[in-house]
């Protein structure tokens, strides 16, 4: 009886080497990509696991493939996770298709500090592709190894290990008759306008779907079903679609492939696969993926919005100190210099929230104008002339009586107004006709799309505005302290829907009425709480990216502007934003227990002489210091010990898996 054969890989980095199933991928954890290890890098030198030719070298050199020549196992080693959007630059690879190596031989070099600084992991993965057809199992050893380590040995099934003894393991890619099958029953080449796939199913773009044979290509072996759905012929192939896919774009040529829509599938497929099934489990996970969605359509606006902060905090003291009058052109221009961004928010927020839900950007930043259009503000801020399910009505569509409500500052709606664009656009361009899309599409989109947020989600947000700010007031009266730790822990929460703006008209009508704002500062408080929970994570966080996001966002919190603080670092980790909350609701707790009084609009720290009575100094400045210290304390203490770690970084990343040419990213 023969000897049982096994083969044996080595480590291709030194480091901490870690079962499959604890690494950070999805896509690799889960075993989509065949059996193997990970390792937790100390040095950035790679070598080849395995004796072989080197198959495949990606494009941004962030992973590497080998054949090897008696067994024909097909190893890939992916340098660091999500580091495809890296374009190749922390790697030096030494070796390219064709190459023949020894396993221990150097053949790549990754820069571990540049992968860090860039908020990607450095953890190599390493994967035999071709596992499920080829080994019976995958022993590895865990702990520390130096690269060229023995680290793992499998042993071939009987069938690969008997074909390997008789000299006849096949040459040819074990897909490759099953692609040829697939391609004729489609209709051909000249039937295929693209190719791509998720996580189990091929996704055709066909010229003509009567061209294809479904019955044919059911019965193929190895092809488990078809189905038809969003304009795609789709062949359901199960766990080895990467490699009939591969076999597939072999035969008809890479340009049928689109890696960026891939990239999309797969991302789509997994998290519908991971989706719960619990009826609070799914509450969670939309909830999860709202505020994954708005602080990733905020991230690109984050830095303009921290610097805007900070020139509006300027802007206070310069007026503050009567260094420049509100009324002089000056005021005016730096002004706009401050306020562009937070008022034409919407156009930026349509762009980048339509690329985040796969939307066309252009069309919604017009939209975004719409909403911002000066006829439109000066109609919101129009005198009402009746009044509809407690809105006032200040205009009119075909003679129908609407609210048109103001959009500029507000991110929510054109959020949702990008969510409804992406399922509308595909269900247009299958109606329109390709030589009338360009035209219709975006004609019908900006219709649709503007309409409904201007006579339907407006409105409707606005009835919800007006019963929490009549559920506020009742509070306050109710009693200042419960109020303030009510409307402190939950003002936060309130401006991420853009329900806040109902507490802005009842501010300044007191201001206007009273001179002075009992409310207004204990919103105050909710700024300074954000600031404080976002100073822990700027003085704790030892990664350069998060530091240089932090800083600018702590000033400009400090400074009455909480976005970049919110969206940027506290909401888009979680627990940050509830331990910020909790140091608001103390804050607000603490500036209603001491009847904390406010005679201007600016809040936060740079706002302090908005808590000087005109009439002589009182209390109320105290009570502002000991309530925003005391906010200040809460948040910090609380965020720096339970709101963030420098891991949490990584672990809410949800970049999409792109796998392609064996690879994932």
């Amino acid at each position: 009886m023969a000897k049982e054969q096994t083969v044996k890989i080595l480590a291709p980095v030194s480091g901490d080497v870690m079962t499959l199933d604890t690494v950070k991928d999805p896509v690799f954890s889960a075993g989509m990509m065949g059996l193997g290890f990970g390792v937790q890098p100390t040095s950035g030198q790679v070598v080849a696991p395995v004796s072989g030719k080197v198959t495949m070298v990606a494009e941004t050199k962030h992973a590497i493939g080998f054949t090897t020549p008696d067994d024909h196992l097909e190893v890939l080693v992916h340098l660091g996770i999500d580091t495809v959007d890296l374009k190749g630059a922390p790697f030096d690879v030494q070796v390219a298709v064709g190459d023949d190596v020894q396993a221990g031989d150097v053949i790549a070099t990754m820069d571990l500090d540049a992968i860090v600084a860039a908020n990607r992991q450095t953890t190599v993965i390493l994967a035999v592709t071709n596992s499920s057809d080829k080994l019976e199992l995958l022993d590895v050893t865990t702990g520390q190894k130096t690269a060229g380590d023995m680290t793992a040995t499998g042993r071939l099934n009987a069938n690969t290990f008997n074909a390997k003894r008789q000299n006849r393991l096949p040459r040819a890619g074990k897909y490759d008759q099953l692609a040829t099958d697939i391609v004729a029953n489609v209709g051909g080449v000249n039937n295929i306008n693209s190719l791509i796939h998720c996580i189990t199913r091929l996704r055709f773009y066909l010229k003509d779907e009567s061209k294809a044979n479904d019955d044919a290509i059911r019965n193929l072996k190895g092809v488990i079903d078809v189905a038809k759905a969003s304009g795609q012929y789709q062949v359901v192939i199960g766990p080895a679609v990467t490699d009939v896919y591969d076999a597939v774009i072999k035969q008809i040529g890479p340009h049928f492939s689109n890696d960026s829509a891939t990239a999309q599938a797969v991302a789509e497929t997994a998290a519908a696969a991971n989706r719960p099934t619990t009826a609070w489990g799914k509450v969670k996970w939309g909830f999860s993926n709202l505020i994954g969605v708005i602080t990733g359509s905020m991230i690109p606006v984050i830095g303009l919005l921290a610097a805007s902060g900070i020139l509006k905090g300027i802007l206070a003291l310069l007026t503050t100190f009567k260094v420049v009058s509100a009324t002089a052109p000056t005021y005016v221009i730096i002004n706009a210099m401050g306020d562009s961004v937070f008022y034409f928010l919407p156009i930026f927020v349509g762009f980048t929230a339509g690329k985040k839900l796969g939307a066309d950007p252009v069309i919604m930043g017009i939209i975004g104008g719409v909403l911002t259009y000066p006829a439109i503000v000066t109609m919101a801020s129009g005198k009402a002339t009746g009044t509809l399910l407690g809105m006032g009505i200040n205009a009119d569509f075909f003679g129908l009586p609407v609210h048109v409500a103001s959009y500029t500052y507000s991110i929510f709606p054109m959020i949702a107004g990008a969510w409804l664009a992406s399922k509308l656009e595909p269900w247009l361009k299958r109606v329109i006709p390709t030589v009338l899309r360009m035209i219709f599409v975006p004609l019908f989109e900006v219709v649709i799309v503007s309409g409904a947020i201007l006579l339907f989600l407006g409105p409707i947000i606005t009835v919800l505005s007006t019963g929490l700010a009549n559920l506020i007031v009742w509070i306050y009266n109710l009693s200042p302290a419960i109020s303030g730790l009510i409307i402190g822990g939950f003002y936060q929460v309130l401006v991420i829907f853009g329900l806040h703006w109902a507490v802005i008209p009842i501010v300044a009508n007191d201001i206007a009425t009273t001179g002075h704002s009992y409310l207004n500062a204990i919103v105050s408080a909710t700024m300074v709480a954000q600031g404080g929970a976002v100073l822990a994570i700027a003085l704790k966080s030892k990664l350069a990216n998060i530091q240089e996001l932090a800083w600018p966002a702590t000033i400009s919190a400090f400074c009455g502007v909480t976005e970049p603080a919110m969206y940027g670092i506290n909401l888009k980790y979680g627990r940050a934003f509830i331990t910020a909350s909790i140091g608001a609701a103390v804050g607000g707790f603490l500036t209603g227990l001491l009847n904390v009084n406010m005679w201007g609009f600016t809040g936060s720290l740079i706002g302090f002489t908005s808590f000087v009575n005109p009439k002589g100094l009182d209390f109320s400045l105290y009570g502002f210091l000991i309530a925003s210290a005391a906010t200040i304390v809460v948040s910090f203490a609380l965020t720096w010990m339970f709101g963030f770690k420098d891991e949490d970084v990584n672990a809410v990343k949800v970049a999409p898996k792109k796998r392609h040419l064996g690879a994932t990213a």
